[in-house]
């Protein structure tokens, strides 16, 4: 009995510490709970005055030690309160970001997207792959006028480059396809101004070279031998009166004069005139002779066959020089001026080059391929160019009046409505400039105002540098905010609002 009756007392003494421990816990943990909602609810306060001076909050960490962040107070999926990390403290940042802010740097604006994506963040993140968004400082990466700087190993890598800006003389080569032609001023067509018959041809084939004067062929008309009769009879009879009355011998020369000067404009020449004069007999025929030097291109004449006035029966070009009409582009004509040096080359004959001039430039432009004629005149003494040959023509046409400040046109960064280059201020230093351009000719740019001479911009990998270095916040600065924007002054538009 009495050892049941002590462990009914064992038993309710259990039975009374366990209740009271329950109640015990139950009223802690609703005092904690209440306290927790309190502190979660009530907003950030800096220290009183008298306490410690005021901290920067630049984020909120996962109270897990979790890679998790937040610009603003929140709970993580157990109700626990985010703990704020302060400017001054670097012990509470995840690991990825757990390093002291190096010296001189300034404060921190934001991080940016470790590929050079236009993305920032106002508190560390990580991208798609895991890696670690890059802290930017306010002496980092730009300064007041929006120079960015690049570490000297990763300009190396990058493998920038650099020129000077310099003056020099811009032409440009304007290049076109044109036709070789015959000298339209050397032609020559071979007619009669009477009717008559071929009696015999001595220039019988196309193409065939000629001689100026060279007899082309013989001709029998009743006109010319009536000619001849009347001019022989009133020379002869000239000759008769020597010893005659002034006036007779007066009217007798006017009667020759006459039929000498119808002879002379029925194109019969003055070596046939002579002949007719010394020998005193007519000739039935009559020799039409080459009006210059040239090629046959062209020809009508049958042995035997009767022409009338004015048929044309040769047509004579002289190719000691040529025409090469070039079709060049519309865009292309107003550089073009009389004079200039050309360099012509022919299928026929590769490597060579045949130097010519611009003589004319036609005043009209071809409405179906907007093209305009250019005539080109080529020396052809040993005759190799010949007419409808294809030609290739490349005029070298200066720009300006003068030298002008040059870059290449690898420098320029053209987003469309404006040019930008960036300017070598040397240690890494680039500076983004906007620049107003000219005329573009042979690889480089007529800069009209942005640059001085030597200045120095970057050739190569300009674009690689415009990745590495978030080339698009440095240049904000040439653009004003917006009046409505909540965009802070010295963070990107990204960072306003950026969470993970």
């Amino acid at each position: 009995m009495k050892r049941a009756f002590s462990a009914v007392l064992l038993l309710g003494a259990a039975l009374g510490v366990g209740a009271g421990g329950y109640w015990f816990g139950h009223r802690s943990a609703g005092s904690n709970s209440q306290m927790s909602t309190t502190a979660a609810t009530a907003p950030t306060r800096a220290p009183a005055s008298g306490s410690s001076p005021e901290r920067n909050i630049l984020y909120y960490r996962d109270p897990m030690g979790k890679p998790d962040t937040s610009p603003v107070p929140k709970k993580d999926s157990m109700g626990m309160d985010y703990i704020p990390v302060y400017d001054d403290d670097a012990t509470g940042a995840p690991p990825s970001q757990a390093t002291a802010k190096p010296q001189g740097k300034g404060k921190l604006l934001y991080y940016r997207n470790p590929m050079g994506l236009p993305d920032t963040s106002a508190a560390p993140k990580k991208d798609s792959m895991g890696m670690d968004y890059i802290p930017v400082y306010e002496n980092d990466e730009a300064d007041g006028s929006g120079t960015v700087k690049v570490s000297p190993a990763k300009v190396q890598m990058l493998g920038v480059r650099s020129e000077p800006a310099e003056i020099r003389n811009l032409a440009r080569t304007v290049r076109a396809v044109g036709t070789v032609q015959p000298d339209e001023r050397k032609l020559f067509v071979v007619n009669t101004k009477f009717e008559g018959w071929i009696e015999k041809l001595r220039v019988n084939a196309t193409g065939q070279s000629v001689r100026r004067g060279e007899p082309l062929m013989e001709v029998y008309a009743p006109e010319l031998v009536v000619a001849q009769q009347e001019y022989l009879l009133s020379w002869r009879s000239l000759q008769d009166m020597s010893g005659a009355h002034a006036e007779a011998r007066a009217s007798s020369r006017q009667l020759a004069d006459a039929a000498l000067q119808r002879l002379r404009n029925w194109d019969i020449s003055d070596d046939q005139i002579k002949l007719l004069q010394r020998s005193g007999t007519i000739t039935r025929t009559l020799t039409l002779r080459a009006p210059a030097d040239g090629v046959v291109m062209d020809k009508t004449a049958v042995e035997g066959m009767r022409f009338m006035a004015g048929e044309p029966l040769y047509r004579i070009a002289d190719l000691s020089t040529v025409w090469l009409i070039a079709d060049v582009f519309e865009q292309d004509l107003g550089v073009l001026r009389d004079g200039q040096e050309a360099k012509v080359t022919v299928n026929a004959y590769p490597g060579e080059t045949f130097p010519g001039k611009v003589d004319f430039i036609y005043p009209t432009v071809a409405q179906e391929t907007r093209t305009g004629k250019v005539r080109i005149v080529i020396a052809n003494g040993d005759g190799r160019l010949k007419p409808g040959m294809y030609g290739d023509v490349a005029l070298e046409a200066p720009l300006g009046s003068g030298a002008v400040l040059a870059i290449p046109d690898s420098a320029v960064i053209d987003s469309g409505a404006r040019q930008v280059v960036l300017v070598d201020r040397g240690e890494g230093k680039f500076e983004p400039r906007e620049v107003k351009l000219g005329t573009r000719a042979d690889g480089y740019y007529e800069v009209r105002s942005g640059l001085k001479p030597d200045e120095m911009v970057v050739v190569t990998a300009n674009f690689l540098i415009d990745a590495e270095s978030n080339l698009k916040a440095a240049l904000k600065s040439f653009t004003a905010p917006d009046a409505g924007s909540n965009t802070q002054p010295n963070a990107p538009s990204g960072a306003a609002g950026g969470k993970s």
